[in-house]
């Protein structure tokens, strides 16, 4: 696995948080609640492979 997956997933948890926060201030909970699903999608779309992989690799191991 590599580490900049890590970091990339760390740096969208924090810009979403952030912008979570400002809208939510602002009294814009609608858009604060779709930034928090975008950076979800965006995040789940980039570790797909690496699920994929590990339900391959699970399968392979018990099988006999």
């Amino acid at each position: 696995m590599d580490i900049n997956i890590v970091f990339r997933i760390a740096a969208v948890g924090i810009l979403v948080a952030v912008l979570n926060q400002v809208l939510a201030r602002a009294g814009r909970d609608d858009q604060a609640m779709l930034t928090t699903l975008a950076g979800l999608i965006v995040v789940l779309y980039w570790i797909i492979e690496y699920i994929s992989e590990l339900f391959n690799t699970i399968q392979t191991l018990f099988r006999f």
